[in-house]
């Protein structure tokens, strides 16, 4: 049997307690609960996954035409109401219309025809229409009598002016061919006994007018003197005649 030194033995025995120590701590590394582990790599050519982050809404787009201000989140103040919008025509501005003629204005002798209608006669009276027809392009008005006057065939007058028969004056609107008409109107000479003559013609002014127009009489005789002598005319109203 060899025997060992003593101090041989404990040399041995403190480098194999060291080994032991050794292994122990290297094994201590490769588990246990306190082990820290740290997030896996990515692969190679792998992106990281995006994160969203919330960020501020994203303004509205700008608009090319400006709005009308919103009064009603502006306490206080009134917007001002915008002026009408006009046109002026290619051709410039326009004259201005006068007043009288959307309506038409007074009927001129020029503008006039004069004629006599039918006799209507009843209970020993002569009526006859005497009528004005507008001839001109335009309408145009008479209003109120027409003047008359019976003349022989030199141009003189024949018997008295015609008196105004009782009525209320109108204004009658005539358009281009339209007429009015005013009643003559006497007691038939042969009836009444007055002195009679028969006229050529028959002058007739239109109302406000100095110029005549005249016509042949196609009446026969007229009282001109004498009882019951009177001729009458009555005002203008729309028309030809009753």
């Amino acid at each position: 049997m060899v025997h060992t030194p003593r101090s041989a033995r404990r040399g041995a025995l403190l480098v194999s307690t060291a080994a032991m120590l050794g292994l122990l701590a290297g094994c201590g590394n490769g588990s246990g609960a306190d082990v820290r582990s740290d997030p896996p790599a990515g692969s190679p050519g792998t992106a990281a996954p995006a994160r969203e982050t919330p960020g501020p809404p994203a303004s509205a787009p700008a608009t090319a035409t400006a709005s009308a201000p919103d009064t009603a989140s502006a306490p206080g103040r009134t917007a001002s109401p915008a002026p009408p919008r006009t046109t002026a025509p290619p051709d410039g501005p326009t004259a201005a219309v006068p007043a009288t003629s959307a309506g038409g204005s007074r009927c001129h002798t020029s503008e006039l025809r004069a004629s006599v209608g039918r006799n209507d006669p009843g209970a020993g009276q002569e009526n006859f229409p005497v009528v004005l027809t507008n001839t001109s392009g335009r309408t145009c008005t008479l209003r109120g009598y027409p003047g008359a006057a019976f003349v022989n065939a030199s141009g003189g007058q024949v018997g008295a002016d015609p008196k105004r028969a009782p009525g209320t004056p109108v204004t009658v609107t005539v358009r281009p061919g339209q007429s009015a008409w005013a009643g003559l109107t006497f007691s038939n000479p042969e009836v009444s006994g007055a002195r009679a003559a028969t006229p050529a013609g028959l002058l007739v002014t239109p109302p406000d007018e100095r110029d005549a127009l005249r016509v042949a009489w196609p009446g026969g005789p007229v009282p001109v003197s004498g009882n019951a002598s009177s001729v009458r005319l009555t005002v203008l109203s729309p028309g030809t005649g009753p």
